[in-house]
């Protein structure tokens, strides 16, 4: 794996983390919404659904 391919990896890891992060994040903030666990789990699916696809190819 080139080292390109490997600095790409390692940005995706990292934006999703900030998102998940982010999402938790919120939930937390607003407790009516919904467990921040569950939300940062559905963050991550969705996120790795669309990523996977692209990665894959």
């Amino acid at each position: 794996m080139s080292s390109l391919a490997l600095l790409v990896v390692l940005l995706l890891v990292l934006v999703v983390v900030l998102v998940v992060g982010a999402a938790a994040y919120l939930v937390h903030r607003h407790p009516v919404l919904e467990a921040p666990v569950f939300v940062a789990i559905g963050a991550a699916g969705l996120l790795a659904a669309c990523i996977v696809p692209i990665a894959v190819r």
